[in-house]
């Protein structure tokens, strides 16, 4: 099993969503984020400058089966892109292990559906 970490733009996110339920990925974690870039520059609007190095962004998250990783990558890749900087990252890590709560479930079963391969 692999997670998933996925920083795009707030504008992207719908695309993504719809991308990753396309190629099997039924399930993610999402948050608003802040972070800094290389760029840092003030924006004057009005006459107040703002700080404009901060960059508001959406983290997702997901696990998913080895068979799922390659789609699910190029899907990210597809529907996110703008072409522009700042399109965001993707991090992968291997998932040792995972429980069902509720039935004790282990390993990559306890991911989906009883009957689901």
């Amino acid at each position: 099993m692999k997670k998933i970490e996925v920083v795009i733009r707030k504008s992207k996110f719908d695309e993504v969503k719809e991308a990753l339920y396309n190629v099997g990925v039924e399930f993610i974690t999402f948050w608003d984020v802040r972070g800094t870039g290389k760029t840092t520059q003030g924006r004057v609007y009005r006459g107040i400058a703002y700080d404009t190095s901060t960059i508001e962004r959406i983290l997702i998250t997901f696990v998913c089966r080895e068979k799922y990783m390659d789609p699910a990558i190029k899907a990210i890749l597809q529907s996110a892109k703008t072409g522009e900087v700042g399109d965001g990252k993707i991090f992968i890590s291997e998932i040792s292990d995972a429980y069902r709560i509720r039935t004790g479930e282990r390993g990559d079963r306890a991911m989906y559906l009883e009957g689901e391969e």
